[in-house]
């Protein structure tokens, strides 16, 4: 049930936290909070997403706070450690943010660096978490079909539980598939944004490109909506997260203790790349894993992290937008279903 404008902007709350280390090109973290009847609901697409995008974004955070979510199937959820594109020197100050993780996603093919720079960098991931360790890559779309084989086939020998989004298509990750069996390069290949970001994401499935699909909560608009993806796609799924707080990730939790199947760590950690949260005790990995419960947004940390007034108007004309988007999404005025 979508709230009207007003109830959402008059809860409304807008925090500005510092990364601990740069991620994707972000440096500071903005994200709205809202809260309803059923809790707190994290709303932040990034600054560069459209309304008709960002508008699935603030039906998961009117999920959460405004509806109860699945009942869960397990009480924790194991999570991965993630290591954006460092330098190998850095590789276990940043893995020692991730206590008891015994999976790790590896940040590659960043603008300025080369496959020198990615494989050093996993190389140094495996030589800290050891033999057992899983280790994934994720390349957020890059490179080339060729690119993609020609580095992944650098990267297999150190051991790759599988590539998450190393091309940017539907029809690339297909051929880079074939490509990789061909080639006898052991490495399955995940799909990302071409779930998360697709107005169609079960193509994956129908175009046989991905073994594994990646889910985020709210860029599939909410927990439920996610659950009916995977189920749709009928492939082993990792739940992930979008640099979210403590809230957001309480519903990537949930969504990961809903699945029917869990096989692999999900990607829930990202807490311990903030430098600050806004719940008192911050949802990070205890013993590699999460519990599943609601988050509390603290009035005092919502105070500590508020961001700039000229950036709060910004996400309430943001919110307003997207609202919009979700009363009348192809101008019928039909509202969500």
């Amino acid at each position: 049930m979508l709230p009207d404008l007003d109830l959402l902007l008059g809860s409304l709350r807008v925090v500005a936290i510092p990364m601990r280390v740069r991620f994707r090109g972000v440096t500071t973290r903005e994200v709205a909070l809202v809260e309803g009847p059923a809790g707190w609901g994290e709303f932040g697409p990034f600054p560069e997403y459209e309304p008709a995008e960002a508008a699935r974004w603030l039906a998961a955070a009117v999920e959460s706070a405004w509806s109860p979510w699945p009942e869960p199937v397990r009480s924790s959820v194991p999570v991965n450690a993630t290591v954006p594109a460092v330098g190998p020197e850095r590789v276990a100050e940043v893995l020692g943010r991730f206590p008891g993780c015994t999976t790790a996603k590896v940040k590659v093919a960043e603008r300025g660096q080369s496959v020198d720079d990615d494989v050093a960098r996993v190389a140094e991931v495996r030589s800290v978490m050891g033999p057992s360790a899983r280790v994934r890559v994720d390349a957020n779309g890059v490179w080339s079909v060729e690119a993609a084989l020609a580095a992944l086939a650098r990267l297999a020998p150190l051991g790759l539980e599988y590539a998450e989004q190393p091309c940017a298509t539907v029809e690339e990750l297909r051929d880079l598939r074939m490509a990789l069996a061909r080639n006898g390069i052991d490495v399955p290949v995940a799909a990302d944004e071409s779930i998360r970001r697709a107005s169609d994401p079960l193509r994956v499935r129908d175009l046989e490109a991905a073994d594994v699909v990646v889910v985020k909560v709210a860029p599939l608009g909410g927990v439920r909506a996610a659950l009916r993806v995977v189920e749709e796609c009928g492939l082993p799924a990792v739940v992930s997260s979008a640099l979210d707080t403590s809230v957001g990730i309480a519903a990537g939790v949930a969504l990961a203790a809903a699945l029917p199947r869990l096989e692999h760590a999900c990607g829930l950690g990202t807490v311990a790349l903030l430098e600050g949260d806004v719940a008192a005790v911050p949802l990070v990995p205890v013993s590699g894993a999460l519990p599943v419960g609601r988050v509390a947004a603290e009035h005092d940390l919502l105070e500590r992290w508020e961001a700039a007034p000229e950036r709060i108007a910004w996400w309430r004309d943001r919110v307003a937008a997207c609202h919009a988007r979700l009363v009348e999404p192809d101008g019928s005025g039909e509202g969500p279903r």
